[in-house]
Order: C-alpha cells, then structure tokens, then sequence
C-alpha cells in the first residue's frame, strides 16, 4: 500500500477498535489541544450555521462531536466503501483529510487538499462538457456558478441552462446577471423529492443560507427536477444547504435513464460525504467519483463530489 492507503486504513483500524465513548473522549482531549482562538473561532462557527451540532465547551455542549462519532461508529463500512471508490489520490487523501480533522482536528492535512487549479466543480480533467450540455443548477445564487462555467468552458458550450433559487431579491441578482446569456431559465423554486409548498427559512449570516422549512412567512414551491424538465439534462450542480438528498431523490428518473454528469455538495452534515455516493450507486452504478476541496483548514466545507459517468 501507498503513503495515504497505509494512513487511512490505520485511521480505520483505530476507529473500528474504539467505542462510542473512546472516541468521543478523544475527539474531546484533541480539542483541547487546539489554540484557543482557534477553538473559539470554531465554536462560533457551528453557532452561526446549524448544520453540524453546537460545540461549546463551556456550556458543555458537544452535539457536533457527538455527530462525528456516531457517523464514524455506526458507518465506518461506508466510509470504506466510499474510499476503495474514489478514482483518484487526490480525492482518496481529502477523504482521508476530513476524517482526520473531524477526528484529531488536523488542519495541516486538509491545507494541503484545497484546489487551487480549478474553479469550483469545474476541474476540466475530470468534467468534459460541449454544446449540447442541458445544465441544472440547484442553489443558482446569484449566478456565480453559470459564469464561472462559461468562463471555464466557452459562453457557446451549452445548449440550455435551468437555474433555480428561491430567495426573492438574490432571484433578481440572478435574472440580471444572466440576461444578456441566451436559453437559461431562471426559476424561482426550491427542489426536492416532491411537489408541494414550503416556507423560506432566513440565514441570519448570508442569504446564500437560506433554506426551506414547513412554516414561515414567505412560501415557495417545491418541484422535482424529474417532474420540472422533461428533455435530457447532461449535467446537475447541487449546493442547496443540506436538501441535496431530498433534491437527489427528485431527479432519480434522470439519473436512471440519462446519466447526467453530478457536481453535489457534500458538506452540510456528517452523513452526506459516503451517503449521496451511496445514494448514485444504488440509482446507477455506472458511476466514477471524486472528490474537490475548496474550503478552507479548519473545517471541511466547499467539499464537492464529481459524479461522472463510467461510459463518458
């Protein structure tokens, strides 16, 4: 075995002979170790954004590291699985990065992961597009993923572009941005495994947070991409805060029968990481994946999953 394969089986092996408890303990004492302001810095940063748990040592709230360790206990199989699948070392030793920094809070590791060749899900080793691409992006923001594709691959590289949000005033940024780009459709809707009404959920930090919940004050509606468009789609891009499941459900037809390049976040939770690749496999095993880093050292966050198909 290589460098990484020998490091990430004997994080494995520690794991899998530790309990519940060991591991909590220890994820807690290396906590300890990291400086202070650090420790603040992060503490601060599940306060913000509640995807992951509260850390707040001294209120005694561990939810976040109780998470790590139920993931790590309950689907270690998966987290193996999910590894021996991965396509390349790049890919192999992010996997390896976010287990460590979840785990013994190894900032060095995952430093050396970040991208920095390649925009954002566009790394053209792996994802080949052409004119004919029908794209979908789910979490279109402001536009800033559609320009950087037309940046990256030529503003006649598509033959349709379907973008969806559902924030009103970051719905205008997007008309605005992409009205002079001809065949892209700006949807103002939430998407997930179903068509019904939902409400927006506000981020106090960003609007680029926002979510969708069963009350509020301003409603949306949730479609399928399934059941939203008809023709062919040769690529989704999803970064919708923690739906990507629900939303991955939602284009199954697709995924079965067309076999769309998918370019997914994969950070939102402690589960997402082996279980929307779980989730494509059992929809269509004829898939590679790999995985992109551009987050920063502290956390693991802008991790993107590359699905692409074996055949393309």
């Amino acid at each position: 075995m290589n460098k990484i394969d020998r490091e990430f089986y004997h994080l494995i092996d520690i794991l899998k002979n530790s309990s519940r408890e060991q591991i909590l303990f220890q994820m807690k004492e290396n906590f300890k170790l990291v400086p202070e302001e650090t420790q603040k810095s992060i503490e601060d940063y599940f306060q913000m954004f509640d995807y992951w748990g509260k850390l707040d040592v001294r209120n005694n709230q561990f939810q976040e590291l109780e998470r790590k360790a139920d993931s790590f206990v309950e689907h270690l199989d998966d987290y193996v699985w999910f590894y021996k699948r991965l396509k390349d070392y790049r890919s192999k030793k992010l996997l390896l990065a976010i287990m460590r920094n979840w785990y013994q809070y190894d900032f060095y590791t995952l430093e050396e992961t970040i991208e920095k060749f390649y925009p954002d899900y566009f790394d053209l080793d792996i994802v080949k597009c052409d004119k004919n691409e029908v794209i979908v992006d789910l979490g279109a923001y402001i536009g800033d993923t559609v320009l950087s594709y037309l940046n990256m691959y030529g503003k006649d590289c598509y033959k349709r572009i379907y973008c969806y949000e559902i924030t009103d005033d970051v719905f205008e940024f997007l008309k605005s941005n992409l009205k002079k780009y001809p065949n892209i459709v700006c949807n103002k809707k939430a998407v997930g495994d179903k068509s019904e009404i939902l409400f927006i959920n506000e981020s106090g930090v960003d609007a680029s947070a926002n979510t969708v919940s069963d009350s509020g004050k301003s409603e949306v509606q949730m479609v399928t991409i399934d059941e939203d468009i008809k023709e062919k789609v040769t690529l989704i891009k999803m970064d919708i805060e923690g739906y990507e499941q629900k939303a991955l459900l939602g284009c199954e037809r697709h995924i079965k029968e067309e076999h769309p390049k998918l370019l997914i976040s994969v950070y939102h939770n402690h589960e997402d990481i082996w279980k929307i690749p779980r989730m494509i496999d059992e929809m269509n095993s004829n898939y590679n994946f790999y995985l992109r880093n551009h987050g920063g050292p502290i956390f693991p966050t802008e991790i993107t999953l590359l699905a692409i198909p074996k055949k393309y």
